[in-house]
């Protein structure tokens, strides 16, 4: 995980509202989450039946 540095935006009653981020921050972060989504779908498609390269290339006409 990416260390953060939020700045907080609150409202006149001191309620948090936004929050901002050093950009390179927020790539790092929207990396991250994208990293995590795909090891997600990774585990999820680990127990998917595979097929044979040489099937593939078949019926590719490869």
């Amino acid at each position: 995980m990416p260390e953060l540095h939020p700045q907080f935006l609150t409202d006149s009653d001191g309620k948090p509202m936004s929050v901002l981020l050093p950009f390179a921050e927020y790539e790092a972060l929207i990396e991250y989450l994208e990293d995590m989504e795909d090891i997600a779908d990774a585990r999820q498609a680990r127990d998917e039946p595979t097929i044979p390269w040489e099937t593939v290339k078949a019926e590719m006409g490869l």
